[in-house]
């Protein structure tokens, strides 16, 4: 695949992995191990080291009923971590916010590469207009309502196609507000005002999904869903869910895995590359 940047396009013919750096004290999985900056950077070093071709870093918890930020304190908990990840380590790094400030900051100080945005440009009114400033790639993400509420009863006639008609109207506003479309990742927002039988229609269909010629990013990492298909209440055991469920999309056309287990992920790619040739 290729990845266009700000200045050049890395080209790879793997999926790429995106290991998942949560600075935060109440994710779903994680919370708490990685909040403080040295812990966060000596995470980062071990994904790289692992084979993570992108650090994915938030400051902000976005499961169900997380406490929502200000500015300045997102920006406090990520742009430390940033900096360091780009002074010592050669990887890519995503800055995973709905803010436009946070964001700018991001990019412009820290030296982030990529902007992952849950809302799609929806939640941060000036949203596109920096993204496009910046010259960065942007992923946009289905997301049914808001993390605060996404989960309370959320309802489809027909998931996959609800989800390609949104993306169709954000990539045309991303395009209207100057956004070049190589610049443009996708990801359905596996968890994001799902329930059980759209995770498993999405994963299932991806493959629609690249009608736009688009990458498609997939994050299913521990995630609920995978404990109520194998019974697992633990997250962080939830570790042969998550291959599976991640293998399975590459065959569908992912082009990036977001994953908390990098090495795992990393391992179950070549083994899946070997066979399918």
């Amino acid at each position: 695949m290729k990845l266009y940047l700000k200045n050049h396009f890395l080209e790879k013919k793997e999926p790429l992995v995106m290991g998942i750096l949560n600075v935060t004290p109440d994710s779903f999985s994680d919370g708490g191990r990685f909040f403080e900056s040295s812990a966060a950077l000596q995470q980062a070093r071990e994904m790289v080291a692992a084979g993570a071709d992108i650090i994915d870093v938030g400051g902000e918890s976005t499961r169900p009923g997380a406490v929502q930020l200000s500015v300045d304190e997102e920006i406090d908990r990520v742009l430390p971590v940033i900096e360091k990840i780009k002074e010592e380590l050669n990887v890519l790094v995503s800055i995973d916010t709905s803010k436009e400030d946070v964001a700018r900051q991001a990019v412009s100080e820290g030296g982030a590469d990529i902007i992952n945005d849950i809302s799609a440009l929806q939640f941060s009114e000036n949203m596109a207009a920096t993204v496009a400033e910046l010259n960065v790639p942007v992923v946009l993400m289905h997301i049914r309502g808001t993390p605060d509420n996404m989960q309370k009863d959320p309802f489809y006639a027909d998931a996959v196609g609800e989800i390609i008609d949104y993306f169709q109207e954000r990539i045309d506003f991303a395009l209207s507000r100057g956004i070049k479309k190589e610049k443009i990742i996708l990801d359905p927002g596996i968890g994001f005002g799902k329930r059980l039988e759209d995770n498993i229609a999405i994963i299932k269909n991806l493959k629609r999904f690249t009608e736009f010629d688009l990458p498609i990013l997939i994050g299913v990492s521990r995630k609920s869903f995978l404990g109520q298909l194998s019974g697992e209440t633990i997250p962080e055991k939830r570790i042969a869910e998550t291959i599976t469920a991640n293998m399975l999309a590459v065959l569908n056309g992912a082009a990036i895995i977001r994953v908390h287990d990098v090495a795992l992920a990393v391992k179950a790619l070549k083994v899946l590359e070997s066979l399918s040739g």
